[in-house]
């Protein structure tokens, strides 16, 4: 692995769409980079944003809703679609939804929009980043576990 696909790894998993889903296939299909060095990256990359949303969501709602404009409305639809969606687990599990939320590997799920719930539910900063970062290492095992298993049946029907 150069310093080029590590670092491509680790801003893949950085960015709000694909996060660990695209990262991890990305470093071992794309690269050819080993499972194991690609899973740390992405566990990583993955949890920079974290570090800045969960302490810095209540400045950055107050800058976006300060005055009309396009991401201040996509910032509000996707608020209000996140506690429409999340309400129930979050009053039946606390704060440990956030864990069950970011740990599944599906679209509109992950670290940025866990992020997201950990404001829109008030969960304490400290408490959202250890969360989310155990839904993060569980949703990596399952991609990379996944992917692996996509390469080896791959090198199977190959033969």
């Amino acid at each position: 692995m150069d310093v080029s696909e590590g670092a491509r790894t680790l801003l893949a998993a950085m960015v709000p769409v694909g996060e660990l889903r695209l990262a991890i296939p990305l470093a071992i299909y794309g690269m050819g980079m080993p499972w194991y060095q690609a899973l740390p990256l992405a566990l990583v990359g993955n949890m920079v944003p974290v570090l800045v949303l969960v302490p810095g969501l209540e400045h950055i709602s107050r800058l976006l809703l300060r005055f009309p404009n396009p991401a201040g409305r996509l910032f509000q639809w996707w608020t209000r679609r996140v506690q429409v969606t999340q309400e129930a687990r979050f009053r039946k599990y606390g704060a440990a939804a956030l864990v069950l939320f970011v740990a599944v590997p599906l679209p509109l799920t992950g670290a940025w929009t866990g992020s997201l719930a950990a404001w829109a539910f008030r969960v304490p900063a400290r408490q959202a980043i250890w969360l989310i970062g155990l839904g993060v290492a569980i949703a990596g095992v399952i991609v990379t576990a996944l992917t692996v298993a996509g390469v080896q049946a791959g090198l199977l029907l190959a033969r």
